[in-house]
Parts: structure tokens; sequence; C-alpha cells
């Protein structure tokens, strides 16, 4: 009955999508992107990491927000979260410009000491300060290792294309490094489908053709009108009706470690576009079983105002058994030859049940295996959610005029001249 009676809020939300009418509708280039994208640009992708995969044992993505947050959640879903201890063939992939930590940056410069390195920053700008300065520093390095001419041909900038909003384009021009487009019309949270995140993902190995088919097809999938056929719809339909019913928090939820940036991705996606005037669910993540020994309890007995949305994952990649041991100290025989994947898959389905009877309510998606494809149709998923929730709340969810306020009063602090 409350899916129905939401269903006509989420149809117009959605028709503001899709003839994008509604408000941000410079930013709605996402929407048709899986099918859109500049093939051109795409192929140079393609080129472009081949030849860092060959030419470097360390490949750094510079950028902050949006311009890290997603490649950064594809390749640990793909990959793993320690693919770069255990890749066998191409760079190691690491992220700076996303914090202004001195021991976090040395600790990267150490990495590349004595290894041949590749860099690509990532901003529109190219003078958000995080990513700026950490794109001096690499730079620096750079030349200093190889010579101006040589660096170079190790530098790729993605940034705006026609260097209306920074300098960061011409001085790429001048210097002679090969350069990506963030696109005009998609917002960084928005962008990891393009060149801002396509590169990375590709240095990476990651199949990025098989990524943009994933969320090719969920536009296909997430286009009736239907809300009771239309798991996008019904899952935004869901998080805003337990929203009214006092909900306030939103809580990601994975029993893969592999999905922890995911949940960082999810995480921005939904704060920076629905919170604003007062308004919006507080997105927060955890992974399962980990952090049920922390916040289990709270889970479990706390406060009321916090519902789950588990993301499940069908296949894992690989079969891991439980081990017979004759001594059986632990008393745990009874799951000898039993597969990691079932004991995990058991401990989601107990914990469900405990926090149901508990009285939080639970969302379950299910995907059916950590790829490629699977990744790319979340992606789309998510960002076709977040709209249609932004749109139901009466708020832009494609701007983000809060984040200026820090930046604004750190200035003034570091005695910036104007």
């Amino acid at each position: 009955e409350e899916l129905n009676a939401i269903a006509p809020e989420i149809s117009e939300a959605a028709k503001k999508l899709d003839e994008k009418t509604g408000e941000g509708n410079d930013f709605l280039g996402w929407v048709d992107l899986p099918e859109n994208y500049d093939k051109e640009e795409f192929d140079r992708i393609l080129r472009a990491s081949e030849k860092i995969r060959k030419s470097c044992d360390v490949f750094i993505a510079i950028g902050i927000g949006g311009s890290y947050l997603g490649a950064r959640a594809a390749i640990e879903f793909v990959k793993g979260s320690l693919s770069n201890l255990t890749k066998k063939d191409g760079p190691a992939v690491y992220f700076a410009g996303n914090t202004i930590d001195p021991d976090a940056l040395h600790e990267l410069l150490e990495i590349c000491r004595g290894r041949d390195v590749c860099i690509n920053v990532i901003s529109k700008s190219g003078s958000t300060t995080e990513p700026a300065i950490a794109f001096r520093v690499f730079r620096e390095m750079l030349e200093k290792k190889y010579g101006k001419e040589e660096a170079a041909k190790r530098i790729f900038v993605t940034t705006d294309k026609r260097d209306v909003v920074g300098k960061l384009k011409h001085f790429a021009i001048e210097k002679g490094y090969e350069t990506f487009v963030v696109p005009d019309d998609i917002g960084g949270r928005f962008s990891v489908l393009s060149a801002v995140g396509l590169l990375p993902i590709a240095v990476a190995g990651c199949d990025i053709k098989k990524m943009m088919e994933g969320a090719a097809k969920a536009r296909i999938d997430f286009a009736s009108p239907d809300v009771d056929k239309n798991d996008c719809y019904k899952y935004a339909a869901l998080r805003n009706i337990l929203m009214r019913k006092g909900y306030e928090i939103e809580l990601f939820v994975s029993y893969k470690p592999s999905f922890q940036y995911t949940n960082e991705w999810l995480k921005q996606l939904f704060g920076e576009s629905e919170g604003k005037d007062k308004k919006g669910l507080f997105p927060a993540s955890v992974i399962y079983s980990t952090d049920l020994h922390s916040l289990g309890q709270y889970l479990q007995d706390g406060k009321r105002i916090i519902f789950e949305t588990v993301i499940d994952t069908k296949k894992s990649q690989n079969e891991v058994l439980v081990p017979f041991d004759e001594e059986n100290i632990d008393n745990l025989n009874f799951l000898a030859n039993k597969d990691f994947h079932y004991v995990n898959r058991q401990a989601l389905l107990g914990t469900l049940d405990a926090h149901v009877e508990g009285g939080v309510p639970n969302v379950l998606l299910e995907l059916d295996a950590m790829d490629e494809e699977n990744f790319g149709y979340l992606v789309y998923f998510f960002e076709k959610a977040c709209g249609i929730s932004g749109y139901m709340n009466s708020v832009n969810p494609f701007d983000q005029p809060g984040v200026e306020v820090y930046k604004k009063n750190m200035f003034k602090l570091l005695g910036k001249p104007e």
C-alpha cells in the first residue's frame, strides 16, 4: 500500500531525470552516458592504459572526491582490496591528492622510489587544493627523475575540455601531456564511467568495455515506469518511505572487504546529492561480519533510527574450504570442507533475521558476481536511484554548495591573497 501511494512521486521524479527538466539538469549527462559516451576518447583511453601498463611499475591517480572514489571502488570491487600486492602484470595503482596529510604522501613517495612511475591528475579546474599540491610534488619528482621531456610522456591529465573552469588544460597542452575530458555535464560523483574513472580502472587491468556494457544493460532494465517491476524505482521508494517514518541513517552493508570503497563512493553519492536544506538521509557504511564485532550491539539494540541496505554477492571469485582439524580445539569441525562463501552467506542470513526481528528494516540487493559488468550495472542503478530520491525531496541532487564553506575558511587561514 505504501509503495502504491508513493509511486506517482517516483514516476514524476523519474520523468524529470529522463526528460531533463528538473533542477540541475545541466548535469544529467550520466543518464545516457552508457550509450552516448565518446567512442574516440574511449579508444584513446584503452591505448593510453596499455602504454602505461607497459612503461611503469607504479601508477598514481591524483584526485579527490568523485575524481578518485569511483575508480578506487571499481578496482577493488573487481580486483580485490590487496590487488597491488597480488597482481602479476601491470603497475600497482595508488591514489594521491585525496588528503593533505604529509605522512600519507611520504609513504607514496617511498613506494615510488627506484620504480618507474606514471601519474594521472584528475581535476576540472586544476586548482582544488588537495590534488593540485600533490600534482606539484609528483610532477617535480618525475621531472627530476626523467627530465622534463621524458616526464611529459608519463603525465596524463583529465580535466576541463575548454579551460573554462581553470588553467590545467592550457598547462597540459603547453607541457605536452596527453589529456582526457572531465565532462561538462556530469558532476564528479556521477563521473566514474567517464574518463575520470576509466583510465585508472583500465590501467589496473579491468575490462572497461564490459563495465560500460553493464551500465548500458542497467539503463535499459531501469527504464520501465512501473515501480513494481523496476528495482531501481522500488529501492528509491523504499528508502524514502523509511525516511518519512523517522529513519535518519541509511547503512550500506557488504560482506566483502573489497566492497569498502564502493561503500565510500555510495556515501559521497548520496551524502553530497541529498544533504541539503536540512534534508536527506545520513549515509554510513559497514563491512560485515567484521563490524558486527564492533557495531553489532548498537545495530541490534540501539536507537531505531537506522535501516540497512545490504548488497549481497551470489558468487565469490575464489573457493576456499575450511580444513578438517583432528584436534578440533575450536569445536568447528562441523564446518569442515564447507566453502567460506557458504559460511559468509549464512552469516548474512542470520544477521538479516536478527536485525529485522530487532526492528531494523533491511533492503536486500543481490549481485551475481563482483566483476566489471556487475560494477557498471550497480553504478547506474545507484546513480538513477539517487537522482530520483533527490527530486522526491525537492532538492537539486547535482550541486554541492555546502562543500565550498570549508574551502573559504581554509584559504583565509592559509593567507590566500584574494
